[in-house]
């Protein structure tokens, strides 16, 4: 495989010779928009609903990008073309956007002896996605475990900020890992409500009720998890919005992850104990079968088929 490219502040560049400098915000204060992608079939999917989301969040963060959305836009549809060209036939690619402030105010004066620009750093790069990582989750199940790590508050940022910020993400998983290897952090806010897993949103589904989401205001707007509705709202599965207690999760018939690369995973155990039959469930592979054919492409067959790699 030839190197691909990156972005780079308007330029398309080898994708090894893309890098934030050490005295850049995004660095030194982890203050850093960012958008994650991937295509099916060589083409980005929802790349309109990500942007939206984007330019959300630089307004809450107020950071002015020099390049208007829609050419970046415009951009990351010409870079996905280029490096997607790359791969092998029926692969695809992950597409990482993200914006800084730029510079650090205290490091203004390495100006003068490191190459540097004015205003913020915009960048984007592909990579082959990681199918090992979940490929075979769709058919043996995800572990999640509660730990003492909470979600981070709204009065420290909105929910609906999409932000590198992740700490808590990781130390979460670190220690869900200890408790359980190969398990995930199933996230809880100060009052003890479900929020978030790490890096995906969740749902779980009761035959009673069907499928139920955290409350929309107090969680990530994904957009993988308004994929879930609309395909939910196709095979008339109710898909309803309200608070969720651990005990609710752990009584549930399903629970299903969503996000960007896998798209859709079914949680299997919660703190080491069966979630329903304790293995995928039906109303998982339902809605999986109907994204799979809403991108034209089979998630779970892709997945074990580049998987090794």
């Amino acid at each position: 495989m030839s190197e691909p490219l990156a972005y780079l502040n308007g330029q398309l560049i080898p994708a090894s010779q893309a890098a934030v400098p050490v005295y850049d915000t995004g660095f030194v204060q982890g203050v850093t928009v960012a958008e994650q992608l991937r295509t099916f079939r060589g083409k980005l999917f929802r790349l309109d609903h990500h942007i939206q989301r984007l330019a959300h969040s630089l307004e809450i963060v107020g950071i002015q990008s020099e390049v208007g959305l829609p050419q970046l836009a415009e951009a990351a549809q010409d870079l996905v073309a280029r490096n997607h060209a790359l791969l092998a036939d029926g692969d695809d690619l992950g597409l990482s956007m993200f914006i800084t402030p730029g510079m650090y105010p205290t490091f203004s004066s390495m100006a003068e002896l490191l190459p540097s620009r004015a205003g913020p750093t915009v960048c984007m790069h592909t990579y082959l996605l990681p199918f090992h990582l979940w490929a075979d989750l769709y058919e043996r199940g995800q572990s999640l475990v509660i730990t003492d790590v909470e979600q981070v508050p709204a009065a420290c940022w909105p929910p609906e900020l999409k932000c590198r910020s992740r700490m808590h993400y990781y130390l979460a998983d670190r220690q869900a890992r200890l408790i359980e290897p190969g398990s995930r952090a199933l996230l809880l806010d100060a009052h003890g409500q479900v929020s978030e897993s790490s890096t995906a949103n969740v749902v779980i589904y009761r035959r009673d009720e069907g499928l139920t989401s955290p409350p929309r205001e107090k969680i990530l707007p994904g957009i993988s998890m308004a994929v879930l509705e609309e395909l939910a709202a196709a095979l008339n599965i109710p898909f309803v919005q309200h608070d969720l207690s651990p005990d609710d999760v752990a009584a549930a018939d399903e629970v299903i992850l969503s996000s960007t690369s896998p798209c859709l995973l079914p949680v299997v155990r919660l703190n080491g104990r069966p979630i329903g039959s304790g293995t995928p469930g039906d109303v998982f592979r339902s809605l999986l079968a109907a994204w799979s054919q809403l991108v034209g492409v089979d998630i779970a067959a892709q997945a074990a088929r580049f998987g090794h790699r």
